[in-house]
């Protein structure tokens, strides 16, 4: 019998079966793209790519070859919506033209230029590895997602990315917008396994890069998280869910806060405006080095009406906050956070700094950057 094994245990005369579990990859396989296979892959494919090439959003990173402007959007647009890079995609790229430009820069510009869009280990892994291509791979990316995985702060995703967008290298991408489509599409939630594997089946190798462009606009434009637009959508014809909102495996619950926010400023004779910033300590978990508004997780104890001047929504990872943001003088009139901390900074010099994202959020509403 193919498979079986021939030899006898000593002291038996009966043969000893093999048992052989079944490998995790193959049972994942087995799940992945019953759906489609043939022609209909083939239709598949050529329809989602008419459809992408009719439909596509135009974004800067999308009319360049360039690996190094891919990366730099791959990056910024992990975990954060494509309104939000798009400015500061811009602001950074001139800053940053190339990477020997970035590998050159101090980690504070960096920081700088990345303020606002949260999540600032990105940046400095941007940063490092940007260091890394110039002194070792004389400024040139590598052309294949293994080495580009080689390089700090490059994970799976962002190599198969820059590899099939910048080199048509046939790899699929498998972020949570492609997730959700393979998902609604087979009918079933896919374990992180089978939906990279159902990507890479469904690839269109000729244009491996615009195809996986393709799945992830399909995700954030139409196949939405909630009221899916299922009658816009090129793949209706072999959705098995048509639009029904498949339970996630991944359920995170928010954790609700308060703080308080001391917006203090003041007027020096020749030297301009200023206000007090605090700087984060450099071992801190969230946002090390960055400068923010002195701020407590206490209100103070006498706080008249008048101090509080704007209330703010604000989340960072899986916290949310409600931040009360309250005017302070100098001379001590008004309400205090405590004894005086920080840094006067002058108003002129804040886009130097790598502020946080909450505090620029204040500043821009006050009218201060």
């Amino acid at each position: 019998m193919p498979g079986a094994s021939n030899a006898i245990a000593i002291g038996t005369t009966k043969p000893t079966p093999t048992l052989v579990a079944p490998a995790r990859p193959a049972l994942a396989s087995a799940r992945v793209n019953a759906f489609l296979s043939g022609k209909d892959l083939n239709h598949f494919r050529r329809g989602l790519l008419r459809w992408y090439d009719c439909h596509r959003r135009d974004l800067p990173w999308r009319v360049t070859s360039d690996p190094y402007r891919i990366w730099v959007s791959e990056v910024m647009l992990q975990q954060t919506r494509v309104a939000a890079v798009l400015d500061h995609y811009r602001i950074f790229i001139d800053r940053f033209p190339t990477v020997e430009a970035l590998a050159a820069a101090s980690e504070d510009a960096v920081l700088a230029a990345w303020s606002g869009l949260g999540y600032y280990r990105r940046a400095r892994m941007l940063h490092q590895c940007a260091q890394q291509i110039v002194e070792r791979h004389d400024g040139g990316f590598p052309r294949n997602a293994e080495a580009l995985r080689a390089l700090p702060g490059i994970g799976r995703y962002t190599a198969a990315a820059v590899a099939s967008i910048a080199f048509a290298e046939p790899r699929a991408v498998a972020d949570g917008n492609v997730e959700r489509v393979l998902g609604r599409l087979n009918g079933i939630d896919l374990t992180t396994v089978e939906t990279w594997q159902h990507a890479q089946t469904l690839l269109d190798e000729s244009r491996p890069g615009d195809f996986n462009q393709a799945m992830m606009e399909l995700g954030a434009t139409v196949c939405l998280p909630r009221k899916p637009h299922c009658r816009s959508c090129p793949a209706q014809k072999w959705c098995r869910t048509q639009g029904e909102i498949l339970r996630s495996r991944r359920t995170t619950r928010q954790t609700k806060k308060q703080i308080w926010c001391a917006l203090e400023r003041r007027d020096d004779n020749g030297d301009g405006r200023k206000i007090r910033l605090v700087r984060r300590s450099m071992k801190a978990s969230l946002m090390p080095g960055m400068w923010e508004l002195p701020q407590s997780s206490e209100p103070p104890r006498a706080l008249p009406e008048s101090a509080q001047w704007r209330t703010f929504r604000h989340s960072i990872t899986v916290t949310d906050y409600t931040v009360h943001v309250l005017r302070t003088t100098p001379s001590g009139a008004g309400p205090s956070l405590g004894p005086s901390k920080g840094k006067w900074i002058a108003i002129n010099h804040i886009s130097r700094l790598p502020i946080t994202g909450l505090t620029r959020k204040i500043l821009k509403a006050d009218g201060i950057i």
